[in-house]
């Protein structure tokens, strides 16, 4: 064979291994046994066949987790290479057997690190780009192929319906993506690529896309009859604050091998139930300079420093980049998110020291493995240090320390934009179906617009805030029994900001409430609150916040809009602040207690409690549901809605002490899990530590109660809570 394997038993090596989800960061042990003995060949010629073969292997065993009959193929363009050794795999877990997967994943993407010496580009960018935008997971994961170590590779997240129902609450939607598919069609004019083109016979746009969603050429059609002759009506067929992300991301970090430059490709493009498109991040292992078509022939490392902001602002090749880039506010709003993760990662030099993190998880299998790229003296130098042949491949540092210090002194990021405080509302509490007033404080401003919507899958509608004097500005909005989700942008002549800094991937929330609510959710009850008969099932919690006892013969409970009346009520009150519990599991009069007709979906949902008169007097709509966590009210009652340890029956204030219940489990438990911000560790007694994945020690307590740790400053990755002989794995995102 022209390809050599190297065999495990010649070496030892340590694998990290972790149950929760196989793209938790570690070192996945990955082996795939072929029957097929010339399988290297075979799936060389499924390659140049490109006609999306895949041979069919006997098993694939991820960390001691069987599938058998998966589907395998090589992926890749200039990553892979019939000569290679170690080439890029697709594994379609399902691809024999319908819903087999591994962790509610069923396609795994690995990349060889052709384009990285350092290894850790794609993860690192990938991580970062979370933070902000819809992004896959990733991780590492060390091949076997019948028994021979193949060597290591990073395990990226298929951009499928999985990844569209977790980002966009939404499995089924026009999904594309976006490359040079080689497709010609006769009669179709000229062009690179053709992407962000418009052509009247839709057929043409299959030069440029690949359709992995139902017949949807027309709409993808329409979306660019809008992007190139119709651009004022842009945000009714395009997310512009997730594109916005996506584009100041990419420049920031010099990622050039997507949507942004000339030869835009490598993205995926999904329409939401909103009707609006949005651009999706794709294969980054050529971030961080590693990609320099386009720029100047060669370009230069200080090309790369260097690189405008405003990089396809001019290109008519790039008619999305020209198009976005000739609205003023359009290119405020994508300074502002710029400087948000200049600040957040770059000019604390968290991007470097994650970068190091990375590099120590996989430091013994980079020494060993059989059939890398690059040597290890360029694995390590490379963080900091151009290498290669003349230098080409640039170092990380090297890079991002110049870029920073180049990006600070545009005039654009020594503008002064407007500060944002003193955000209220009036009321403080709205009742359902109401008026409530927002009011701001703003300084150094023109123009201030407030963000807001009902829903997480909904569209922020966006409206003028009015300047009252004094540097307040207010605005009036209805609200219906949902609480509001909503954020504030101010702009002036110079610059932007928007509150918070997040926005819209993060936002404000303002507690839509009566005496009677809809308090606590569980969706997704594997073993934490059982019924009257031992069952768990989902629930949903009511309060009445009355100081009189209120009978809901006549009330209605239900998970569907357009059904509001689809449970009832029996005759029965719930007494002055007290709580009433509803299973959600068709048992209906079957079991004792009050069981509905329906259950609940963990992916997303909404609950409506509806009155006698028909009157929806609340409404909650939560997404992605972690097992055995709650969506309560916080503060009780009044509050709006986070995620935490169910407090089934009684108050949702996290409290300094522990409930009964939560005693009575003697389980350590940390929510939320993953977090970018604050986690609640409840269970813990006596001392507790928490140590990054190298074993440092990040923070130390002696406790003996619920406690809150602000982790926002922590850099992004595994780290473990340790008490009382108890360890509970988290993620900080």
């Amino acid at each position: 064979m022209k390809k050599t394997l190297f065999l495990l038993t010649l070496i030892s090596i340590a694998f990290t291994s972790f149950s929760q989800d196989v793209f938790d960061i570690g070192i996945r042990k990955i082996e795939i046994f072929f029957a097929e003995p010339n399988w290297d060949d075979t799936l060389d010629v499924y390659y140049a066949n490109d006609i999306g073969e895949r041979l069919i292997a006997d098993s694939v065993i991820i960390d001691g987790e069987v599938d058998q009959d998966v589907g395998v193929k090589y992926k890749g363009n200039s990553s892979y290479s019939a000569n290679n050794a170690k080439n890029p795999l697709n594994i379609k877990l399902d691809y024999v057997h319908n819903g087999q997967s591994i962790d509610g994943y069923n396609m795994l993407k690995l990349s060889n690190g052709f384009h990285d010496p350092t290894f850790i580009r794609e993860i690192l960018t990938y991580e970062i780009a979370r933070e902000y935008m819809p992004a896959s997971k990733a991780t590492y994961a060390n091949v076997f192929i019948n028994g021979n170590w193949n060597g290591l590779y990073t395990c990226v997240q298929s951009v499928d319906d999985d990844f569209t129902n977790e980002h966009f609450y939404e499995r089924k939607g026009s999904l594309f993506k976006v490359d040079n598919t080689g497709v010609q069609i006769s009669n179709c004019p000229p062009g690179q690529n053709g992407i962000w083109k418009y052509y009247t016979d839709t057929n043409c746009l299959q030069k440029a896309y690949e359709m992995q969603s139902s017949n949807d050429w027309t709409k993808l059609g329409n979306f660019l009859d809008t992007v190139n002759n119709y651009f004022p009506d842009i945000e009714k067929v395009l997310d512009v604050d997730r594109t916005l992300w996506l584009m100041s991301f990419s420049n920031l970090t010099v990622t050039l091998d997507g949507p942004i430059n000339n030869m835009s490709h490598n993205f995926y493009m999904f329409k939401d139930n909103n009707g609006r498109f949005s651009p999706i991040i794709w294969d980054l292992n050529s971030s961080f300079g590693t990609f320099r078509v386009s720029l100047s022939n060669p370009a230069s490392t200080q090309d790369l420093q260097e690189l405008d902001i405003f990089h396809g602002s001019t290109n008519n090749q790039n008619k999305m980049c020209t198009q976005i880039f000739s609205s003023d506010q359009y290119r405020r709003m994508y300074v502002a998110h710029m400087r948000t993760i200049l600040n957040e990662q770059f000019i604390n030099s968290n991007y470097s020291i994650r970068a190091l993190q990375l590099q120590a998880i996989i430091d013994s299998s980079i020494t060993a493995d059989p059939n890398g790229f690059y040597s290890y003296a360029d694995f390590l130098s490379n963080i900091f240090s151009s290498v290669g042949a003349n230098n080409s491949i640039v170092g990380i540092t090297e890079l991002m320390n110049a870029r920073v210090v180049f990006i600070q002194s545009l005039p654009e990021f020594i503008a002064t934009p407007p500060t944002i405080s003193n955000i209220t509302s009036n009321p403080t509490n709205p009742t359902p179906h109401s008026s409530v007033s927002i009011s701001v404080q703003i300084t150094n401003a023109s123009d201030v617009i407030l963000g807001y919507r009902f829903k997480f899958h909904d569209a922020f509608k966006k409206v003028t805030m009015t300047d009252i004097g004094g540097g307040n500005y207010n605005t009036i909005i209805s609200v219906d029994a949902r609480d509001v989700q909503y954020y504030i942008y101010a702009e002036n002549n110079n610059a932007g900001i928007f509150s918070p800094e997040r926005a819209e991937k993060e936002f404000h929330q303002l507690a839509v409430v009566d005496n009677l609510v809809i308090n606590e959710i569980m969706a997704a009850n594997m073993s934490a609150v059982a019924d009257q008969s031992g069952e768990y099932d989902d629930w949903v919690e009511l309060y009445n916040g009355n100081n009189f006892s209120l009978n809901l013969s006549g009330y209605y409970l239900s998970d569907s809009e357009n059904n509001l009346t689809k449970w009832t009520f029996p005759n029965i009150s719930i007494p002055a602040n007290d709580y009433l519990i509803i299973w959600c599991d068709t048992a209906g009069n079957s079991q004792p207690g009050l069981h509905t007709t329906y259950r609940l979906s963990a992916d997303q949902e909404e609950v409506y409690l509806t009155d006698p008169s028909g009157i929806v007097i609340d409404a909650v709509h939560f997404v992605n549901m972690p097992t055995d966590v709650a969506y309560a009210r916080v503060p009780n009652g009044t509050g709006t809605f986070i995620h935490q340890g169910e407090t089934y029956k009684a108050n949702n204030q996290i409290s300094s002490s522990f409930s009964e219940n939560e005693a009575s489990n003697e389980r350590l438990r940390v929510y939320p899990n993953p977090s970018n911000n604050r986690i609640y560790i409840l269970g813990a007694k006596g001392e507790l530590t928490i140590h990054n994945l190298i074993g440092q020690e990040v923070y130390s307590e002696r406790v003996n109660s619920t406690i809150s740790v602000d982790i926002s400053s922590w850099s992004a990755g595994v780290y473990f809570v340790k008490t009382n002989n108890k360890t509970v794995k988290i993620l900080k995102q």
